[in-house]
């Protein structure tokens, strides 16, 4: 259950007429933060992300399951069912049984996945699988939305990072 703060958080992101994929990042934020917190762990930063999608979906985000194509048949069944239930009034909670046993699973789970390092790879992968004219049109955002300051330090780190990779 995605603690009541979060779901606020979203909820006015959704007043401010913000994507539903910026309203589902603060439940994936949350998410990333108990796996550092170590409230449990998660198999890769990809399960940690998805957790938090699903989590965004059931809470009643407009955050239409993946496209053909794009993730597995079972992946888009499981979102479908998400965004439905999302969509309709609150049901029953699940058994305290079954919420312990997902609990437990998670915990078994290692902390490493919501590592700077294993977002970075798992945020590179994906802009990778996206192609150039689409990180080309995501830079021209960034230019237009961070601000002076923000851009001006960006802009650092990335000539840091480039020079670190020669």
């Amino acid at each position: 259950m995605p603690e009541k703060k979060i779901r606020e958080r979203a909820r006015k992101d959704a007043r401010q007429g913000k994507a539903p994929s910026t309203q589902a990042g603060e439940f994936v934020h949350e998410e990333i933060r108990h796996v550092r917190q170590g409230k449990h762990g998660a198999r890769s930063a990809k399960q940690a992300i998805a957790i938090g999608l699903s989590k965004a979906r059931r809470a009643g985000v407009k955050l239409p399951p993946p496209q053909e194509g794009t993730s597995a048949a079972r992946t888009r069944t499981q979102a479908a069912r998400d965004y439905k239930k999302g969509q309709k009034s609150p049901g029953r909670a699940a058994s305290p049984r079954r919420s312990r046993a997902i609990r437990t699973a998670l915990q078994r789970e290692g902390k490493q996945s919501a590592s700077r390092t294993a977002l970075s790879r798992q945020a590179h992968a994906g802009a990778e699988r996206r192609g150039p004219v689409s990180r080309r049109r995501a830079a021209q955002k960034a230019v237009r939305t961070k601000g002076h300051a923000r851009l001006k330090s960006t802009a650092r780190k990335a000539a840091r990072t480039r020079a670190a990779g020669r």
